[in-house]
């Protein structure tokens, strides 16, 4: 009996001792990460807390073993992980996570907008890709940007995909939005614009015009190049989008499908029927595409232009207004036929 007691106290003990101890090293230091689930997403923002984490990763099945992970954050001190964007990976162990999320090792992440209304509306679509909110952003937004202070605002920010860091300030979107427009803004084209007789900042607002006038990639220049042309003769551009703008400005939740004789006297800077020129501004935030269309327009001698029934999406073109009455009377009949009146 006694040699009994000696065996379990001198060999079994300590070598369950060993085995617990080597399962417990095994589940902190060595890979920790369900394979099925990696690479794992993991957003933290201020008010996540080391228990947040733990419960989402039980969910979600990260761990293979997650006993022991919280005792381990506990004891190296990590009860609120740094704010960011972080990717779990498989091969991580316990122990490789919470040093992750201690030391704040996150990854960027990608956010794009294709084109936006209005400043409002670009701070809210990157709102919901980043940890900063809405009003934030638009603070950051309305700052003035060299070469497009006031009512040309909406054009110093690109749409485009960017690589930013999800905790990112404000301030510092805003800036990368910018500087990705000023890189855009080459000598070359400030060059063409210039030979154009216009700025970067006044092809932002013709641009959007012209985004606004069409959908189709193919037609935008041509619909650019009309413009031109109205603006080297120094005829009023009678952009439809504008008017529609202008009425908007007054009533933002007016829904415009046809644009009405009387709307064309409307007083607004922004409606091009009652003032000649461009417009303060751009009516939304132009895309860089719509940007090459106006720099890249292809020459020819249209003026006057009017939204194609045959090519839906597209415009039928005249070089006086002869014609052009030809293609506005087949315009407006397919009109009536929708009984498509405002």
């Amino acid at each position: 009996m006694r040699k009994l007691i000696i065996i379990i106290v001198g060999i079994i003990i300590p070598g369950f001792l060993v085995f617990l101890v080597i399962k417990g090293y095994n589940m902190l230091f060595e890979d920790n990460v369900n394979e099925a689930v990696a690479p794992y997403t993991l957003f933290v923002d201020e008010s996540t807390t080391i228990d947040d984490v733990y419960a989402q990763f039980i969910e979600d099945e990260v761990l293979n073993s997650p006993e022991g992970f919280l005792i381990l954050a506990n004891k190296k001190g990590l009860s609120a992980p740094k704010p960011g964007h972080y990717i779990i990976e498989a091969g991580q162990s316990s122990n490789g996570i919470v040093n992750t999320l201690m030391a704040g090792f996150q990854e960027p992440v990608r956010i794009q907008f294709n084109s936006a209304e209005n400043l409002e509306d670009l701070s809210g679509q990157l709102s919901h890709q980043l940890m900063t909110d809405s009003i934030s952003l638009l603070e950051a937004f309305k700052e003035s940007r060299t070469g497009w202070e006031g009512a040309s605002a909406f054009g110093a920010y690109l749409p485009d995909t960017y690589e930013v860091y999800w905790n990112a300030s404000a301030t510092s979107i805003a800036e990368k939005l910018y500087q990705n427009t000023v890189r855009f803004w080459s000598e070359e084209r400030v060059a063409q614009a210039k030979a154009l007789g216009l700025t970067p900042a006044e092809v932002s607002t013709l641009a959007s015009i012209v985004m606004k006038e069409s959908s189709k990639a193919d037609d935008r220049p041509r619909v650019a190049r009309l413009y031109l042309n109205r603006i080297k003769k120094r005829m009023k551009l009678q952009a439809d989008p504008t008017v529609i703008y202008a009425i908007k400005r007054a009533n933002p939740e007016a829904n415009v499908r046809r644009v009405l004789k009387k709307d064309l006297s409307i007083e607004d800077p922004y409606n091009t029927y009652y003032v000649k020129g461009l417009p303060p501004g751009p009516i939304c935030v132009p895309e860089k595409a719509a940007l090459l269309a106006v720099l890249n327009a292809p020459e020819h001698d249209y003026i006057f232009m009017c939204a194609n029934p045959d090519q839906p999406g597209y415009h039928a073109f005249a070089k006086n207004y002869a014609g052009h009455l030809v293609n506005q009377r087949k315009w407006t009949r397919y009109l009536n036929e929708r009984k498509i009146y405002r």
